[in-house]
């Protein structure tokens, strides 16, 4: 009996030997997974180093880290400037999913504990953590929950956060302790990215400042050059909306004038104050503005509302109030979008102190080039009276010595012209070279044609078109300041009456310059009025009186009104 019981019992030694075979086996299999994990962990962080778009190397850390805890779903949070989240990255969720949830989270619940203290946070249960804010409608149900922060350089770059452990589990101490090496690895890695970044930043920023410059010394108009600017300065910031305003010479105001973008036609040839605007900011401070909601800036007191739809903003000077404001340059971004980084608006500065360097370099060319002009204009008036007027009045001399010597009455009165006409001849030319001797200090200081023109570009934003204009005669030698200083205004109200009361399609303008002024207006509206003249014209006649002259309003026979208006000139 004894030994047949003790055939069925299996020895004390061998039990033991199984138990240590079993533990052995149990610890083989944690170290084969902890091999395999610390091989994914060192894959994780190669894979991650590789990439230097910023954008792919945030995505690619929060993948590695949802495949190294095996988490369901996983993002990564970049902090912005105001200690909130600028930047969300998240994996695990389909498109559709994030449309229905809404917009991405800011930066509070749990998230934002994370941001106030930048610590590992592990808990099991999300909805029953202290700081837990709650899930908007059509989020996906979520329980666990493990949060690290990533740091560049003893700075917080962001949080790394994993929640719902696959399987029904929580996060342990290990997966706690993976995430903090991947994060260092990853801190790493997208200050290679942001480095790569600002190096390709800074290139485009000097391509662009190069191809302005070019313009410019090419000859290019202001015009031209600051479309160029607005164009080239919106794409590289990835700007939605891009602005230049140029100063109101003589006020404290800025016209924006031009405007690309979203919004641009509540922008464009706008008017605003240095007080009470964005960019006036700028240019009153001579330094960088920036908002992170232009939208609800409380420095914009003044002009329409115009800011729908945008958020992010920054103004630059181009100049200083010091040594010159050429203008401001604004950028803008849609709301929602990111802020302009001090790695965005630091380039722009220079982008823009470059631009105002190039300007005042094209200035001083303009300037030379105009001094150049006056020097061979100078050179032309020395020729003409050294050369034209002295064989003129050679060859006048000597008709009239001839006319003694010519006994046929009639040949005598035809040399008696050609000699008033060599005589008046050489007045022109006289007149010409006094001409080519005028000096123009400003736009203030401008002739009578510069004068006419600019009454007529005028009156064009009145009419509807631009009349035609013919001038004829040396307006700016042979017209005294005291008659060319009513043209103007003469010019003026002959344009508004045609605007006012005659609703024409064609307004001709002529100017002509010889023993008198004639300032012609015609127009093919309705004609004068049935019970004579229209209001204003006695105004013109009186003017015209004023300088020994008349004035005649008349309707032509093709229909319409014809205005002449006439004043002797001096001999």
């Amino acid at each position: 009996m004894s030994d047949a019981a003790g055939a069925g019992q299996v020895p004390v030694t061998q039990l033991r030997l199984d138990a240590l075979l079993d533990e052995l086996q149990t610890r083989l299999d944690v170290a084969r997974g902890t091999r395999d994990r610390v091989h994914s962990l060192l894959e994780a962080v190669l894979a991650v180093g590789r990439d230097l778009e910023l954008g792919q190397a945030l995505r690619h850390v929060v993948e590695a880290a949802v495949t190294l805890v095996d988490a369901e779903y996983g993002a990564l949070g970049v902090i912005g400037d105001d200690q909130r989240l600028s930047q969300f990255v998240p994996v695990g969720v389909t498109e559709q999913q994030i449309e229905r949830i809404g917009p991405l989270p800011s930066g509070h619940g749990l998230l934002g504990e994370l941001i106030r203290h930048p610590v590992p946070l592990r808990t099991g249960n999300i909805a029953g953590h202290p700081a837990s804010y709650g899930f908007p409608d059509h989020h996906p149900p979520m329980r666990s929950f493990v949060g690290v922060p990533i740091r560049i350089r003893d700075k917080v770059f962001g949080n790394l956060y994993l929640t719902e452990k696959r399987g029904g589990g929580e996060f342990d101490a290990e997966d706690e302790s993976v995430l903090a090496t991947l994060a260092v690895a990853a801190g790493v890695a997208i200050d290679n990215a942001r480095l790569y970044a600002q190096a390709r930043l800074r290139e485009r920023w000097l391509t662009a400042g190069a191809e302005v410059t070019s313009s410019l010394l090419s000859g290019s108009s202001e015009q031209q050059v600051l479309g160029l600017l607005v164009a080239r300065a919106g794409d590289v910031a990835g700007a939605d909306l891009a602005v230049v305003a140029l100063p109101v010479p003589g006020s404290q105001e800025l016209e924006v004038r031009i405007a690309v973008g979203l919004g641009e036609r509540r922008h464009r040839g706008l008017v605003v104050p240095l007080e009470g605007s964005f960019v006036g900011e700028a240019a009153r401070t001579g330094g960088l503005v920036v908002s992170a909601d232009v939208r609800n800036d409380p420095r914009i007191t003044a002009g329409p509302s115009r800011w729908e739809g945008l958020g992010p903003a920054v103004a630059v000077p181009v100049g200083t109030p010091e040594h010159g404001l050429r203008g401001v340059l604004m950028l803008a971004r849609a709301a929602g979008r990111p802020l302009f980084g001090a790695d965005e608006s630091g380039p722009l500065v220079g982008f823009a102190g470059q631009a105002a360097v190039v300007m005042e370099l094209a200035e001083r060319r303009r300037n030379s080039e105009q001094m150049a002009l006056l020097q061979e204009r100078d050179r032309i008036a020395r020729d003409l009276h050294d050369l034209a007027v002295q064989r003129l009045f050679a060859t006048g001399m000597t008709l009239q010595g001839a006319t003694r010597f010519i006994e046929h009455p009639e040949a005598t009165e035809r040399v008696l012209r050609a000699i008033d006409d060599l005589d008046e001849t050489s007045k022109t030319i006289r007149a010409t070279i006094f001409g080519l001797r005028a000096r123009e200090s400003g736009p203030a200081a401008g002739g009578l044609r510069a004068k006419v023109v600019e009454v007529v570009e005028r009156a064009a934003d009145v009419l509807g078109f631009m009349p035609g204009l013919r001038m004829t005669g040396l307006l700016d030698v042979t017209v005294p300041p005291e008659v060319a200083d009513e043209v103007p205004a003469v010019l003026q109200e002959a344009l508004s009456n045609a605007a006012r009361h005659a609703a024409p399609t064609v307004v001709g303008v002529s100017v002509a310059a010889g023993t008198e002024l004639v300032l012609t207006v015609t127009d093919n509206g309705r004609g004068l009025p049935a019970g004579g003249r229209r209001s204003g014209l006695a105004n013109l006649a009186d003017r015209a009186a004023a300088h020994g002259g008349s004035f005649e309003a008349r309707a032509p026979a093709e229909g319409g009104t014809e205005l002449c208006w006439r004043v002797p000139l001096p001999e």
